[in-house]
């Protein structure tokens, strides 16, 4: 059995300075590095580094950034066979700013994610009936993504999806097609019309969330916690403590660690505290993919903070 990450695969080009600049400012960055990344190809890495046996299903170009992206995700062990190489357009590119305490200001440019289709989804049904999960997030066509979605429910597997860029008009039919759902705090404001930045404003926001057909929606407040509303319970996990130098793919490493411990078997809660550590890991490293936790680093982080886990 394996996970199945259907999605981006970008380069992210890396800024870092003092602040993040506002409308018509122009900065003198501190530092300039380029790291695959992609919100698909970071959740699949994540995965991967967890141990997870692991698929991903997207697009890179043949020109910029291609064979750097392939091989990249190859070292960390993803399956890169259902990887489409585009002859037409660019590999996805991520333009980020990173200020001194970790925030980002990020800039995507599509490329060969924006011409994923129903070609794409084709490639994911033969993976289907060995795969216990199917990651979605929203830098590919929503059609695309409902696609995979309705194909994930048909084959009766766990569907989960990181409902990010934030977008406020996710159509009504994807809902019920989704197991979770896991905004942060601003896209989950998005999604549900509300400003969402506390355990109970989170906590409604689920369960608007759970209105509209979702099985469980999880909502990551960052350093304030996660909340997770399903229909039965609506839990608070606390953030672990960490010294904080980069959140990009925070979030990435959340819904990797996440979907890691449900394919081990573990409890949506248990899993919610492994996506938390995942991500609180991330976020001490600069950069996407360069930011997540192997195994050995997760286990030990896990032993450290004295959480009840399986391996």
């Amino acid at each position: 059995m394996s996970i199945i990450v259907f999605g981006s695969i970008n380069i992210d080009l890396v800024a870092t300075a003092t602040h993040l600049p506002t409308s018509g400012e122009t900065l003198l960055g501190n530092d300039f590095f380029q790291i695959p990344g992609g919100k698909g190809a970071n959740q699949a890495v994540a995965l991967a580094r967890l141990g997870i046996p692991t698929h991903i299903v997207g697009r890179v170009g043949t020109q910029s950034f291609g064979a750097e992206l392939l091989n990249h995700l190859q070292t960390a062990g993803v399956q890169t066979g259902n990887i489409l190489l585009d002859e037409t357009v660019s590999s996805g590119v991520a333009i980020i700013i990173v200020d001194d305490a970790g925030q980002n200001q990020i800039v995507v440019i599509p490329g060969a994610n924006g011409k994923v289709n129903h070609e794409d989804v084709e490639r994911l049904l033969p993976l289907l009936p060995t795969t216990k999960a199917l990651l979605l997030q929203l830098e590919i066509p929503l059609s695309a993504v409902v696609a995979a979605a309705k194909a994930g429910r048909n084959a009766n597997i766990t569907v989960i999806l990181d409902p990010a860029p934030a977008q406020s008009n996710l159509p009504a039919e994807l809902y019920p097609l989704v197991d979770i759902i896991t905004p942060n705090e601003v896209e989950a404001g998005q999604l549900v019309g509300f400003t969402v930045d506390s355990p109970e404003s989170a906590a409604k926001a689920g369960a608007v969330l759970l209105q509209r057909g979702v099985k469980s929606a999880i909502v990551k407040l960052g350093a304030k916690g996660v909340v997770c509303a399903t229909a039965g319970e609506t839990f608070f996990v606390p953030a672990f403590s960490v010294n904080v130098v980069d959140t990009v793919a925070a979030g990435d490493a959340f819904n990797g660690g996440l979907a890691a411990a449900l394919y081990t078997g573990m409890t949506l809660r248990q899993a919610v505290i492994w996506g938390a550590a995942a991500g609180a890991l991330a976020a001490t490293k600069s950069g996407a993919q360069t930011s997540l936790p192997d195994k050995l680093t997760f286990e030990a982080f896990l032993k450290e903070k004295s959480m009840k886990y399986e391996v």
